[in-house]
């Protein structure tokens, strides 16, 4: 069973622990983690999501999940993303992009979207088949055409176009740096 910290509309800690079902069922506030992971070609890795999955199942997205009781946010997104994809991040490899709130008629949470620059080969990634069916690279441009088009096969489709588009703008900032890092012999 999943337990998850209850927060409150300010993202504090009650001090109060519920399995993650019931804080489903009465919406009760929680946290959540994502993370971009990009490789040195600024591509992004994207899982699809399983066909058993109740939110966006066989929908493409970033790896992400639920933060566990007593469970650091930064613990949370490398668990996450060792359990689904199998990737190894360390606390050094990830930078928080930026943390939002949600609160909508069947979820209530805070958001924190980290970012990485690894660059796993599909062949490396191990796949947890009740979460994850597959992995892919992708590019910005790629995901903002799948935008423009409604490619329901991606769960950002469904974003707010601020919400897409200030993503994709931090994403395109943090390619530049890589590639400003790279031609520089970082």
């Amino acid at each position: 069973m999943e337990l998850l910290d209850v927060v409150d509309e300010n993202n504090e800690l009650l001090g109060i622990v519920k399995d993650r079902k019931t804080v489903h069922e009465k919406s009760l506030w929680h946290r959540l983690v994502s993370c971009w992971i990009m490789n040195e070609k600024g591509e992004i890795l994207l899982q699809k999501r399983s066909s058993m999955k109740k939110r966006n199942p066989n929908k493409w997205s970033r790896t992400g999940g639920h933060v566990n009781a007593g469970e650091s946010v930064e613990n949370a997104i490398i668990r996450e993303v060792k359990e689904e994809i199998g990737i190894e991040l360390s606390k050094q490899e990830l930078k928080l992009l930026c943390t939002y709130k949600r609160d909508n008629i069947q979820d209530k949470y805070f958001g924190y979207d980290f970012f990485a620059n690894v660059s796993p080969k599909i062949s490396e990634c191990v796949l947890q088949k009740e979460e994850v069916s597959a992995v892919k690279y992708m590019t910005i441009e790629e995901m903002e055409l799948a935008k423009e088009q409604n490619n329901k096969d991606y769960s950002f489709v469904d974003w707010t176009d601020e919400e897409f588009y200030k993503t994709i703008k931090i994403l395109k900032d943090e390619r530049k740096n890589i590639f400003l890092q790279n031609s520089q012999g970082m």
